[in-house]
């Protein structure tokens, strides 16, 4: 009975080392975060649109649906995470307007990206919960979402890509 014991407290010690080992920390999720969202700015690639708003062409990830929007402003829904849409006419996509009224001693990252035709950025910060905001954005569009740790990269990727089209496209 005793080494029954052992067997089962040595498996459950083994399941919290490997689960430990293998959750990303904070500083990695943000730095990959980052680079994703600066993979998605630099790429060159053609992004297809895939659906329409009011007569404007859209680029949504798979499984996001536009719930209302406008010209200017857009609430995509992902299961029961929301993103908020927000695309200024009057800014170009080499505005770094939304840049710079992003920027907060509170942020955890805040980077800029530049090319010949656009600006963009990311920016992540604490969430009141357990999670972060997220917010990316390229000239003239800026998109906002709340997110956990292990979607950090997932959701920054498919957002620039978002942006990337919403400030090329309309």
């Amino acid at each position: 009975m005793n080494s029954y014991i052992r067997v089962i407290i040595f498996a459950l010690f083994m399941i919290l080392v490997l689960s430990g080992c293998s959750l990303k920390s904070e500083e990695n999720a943000i730095m990959d975060a980052k680079e994703a969202a600066k993979q998605a700015f630099e790429d060159e690639s053609p992004i297809e649109a895939n659906d329409e708003v009011n007569g404007q062409a859209l680029y949504l990830p798979a499984n996001v649906k536009v719930q209302s929007g406008d010209a200017t402003n857009l609430i995509l829904e992902d299961g029961d995470q929301t993103f908020i849409v927000f695309h200024n006419i009057n800014e170009d996509s080499m505005s770094e307007l939304n840049y710079h009224s992003t920027q907060t001693e509170k942020a955890l990252a805040l980077e800029s990206f530049k090319d010949e035709e656009s600006f963009g950025y990311i920016r992540i910060l604490e969430d009141e919960g357990e999670g972060y905001e997220l917010q990316v954005g390229v000239g003239g569009v800026k998109i906002t979402t709340y997110t956990t740790k292990g979607n950090l990269d997932k959701d920054a990727l498919e957002m620039m890509k978002m942006a990337k089209f919403i400030s090329t496209e309309r």
